[in-house]
């Protein structure tokens, strides 16, 4: 059973919905899943899984801060520890979605392997996106079955 981290942050809701989304979809593919706030999350929940799946609304053409400083929190203690681990990325926002360039970037530099397109989803989840979100999380959870 593949073990999942669901990391995101959430003020509105939104990406909290998305989360949950993802999660979903990971569970449906036969996944253990962690989903958790950022600020709850820490280097022993990134070393223990085996795929990731990191979530931000876009605030200011950036990722939030609560999961930039979960990336600031694990970049050292793991280096070396998680290169080539699989993750995806979701970004909701109002209009924009240029976080997703910070999110890669960060991914990048961690070294994870990434599974598929960042997906953007505008607002809240609607029966479209939330089909997308939990489609992102079946794709992670057969990245690492394979």
């Amino acid at each position: 059973m593949a073990k999942i981290l669901v990391v995101y942050h959430s003020q509105s809701g939104n990406t909290r919905a998305a989360a949950e989304f993802v999660a979903q979809g990971a569970e449906e593919a036969g996944g253990k899943v962690a989903l958790l706030e950022a600020r709850r999350a820490g280097v022993e929940d990134l070393l223990r899984c085996e795929g990731i799946a990191f979530g931000s609304p876009d605030y200011f053409n950036y990722i939030a801060g609560g999961l930039k400083d979960f990336f600031d929190r694990t970049f050292y203690p793991t280096q070396g520890k998680v290169t080539g681990k699989p993750y995806v990325a979701f970004i909701t926002h109002g209009g924009g979605g240029k976080a997703k360039g910070s999110i890669e970037l960060l991914c990048r530099i961690f070294k994870f392997k990434k599974i598929t397109d960042t997906l953007l989803i505008e607002g809240k989840p609607d029966a479209a996106s939330a089909a997308q979100l939990k489609d992102l999380g079946k794709k992670l959870a057969a990245a690492i079955t394979k």
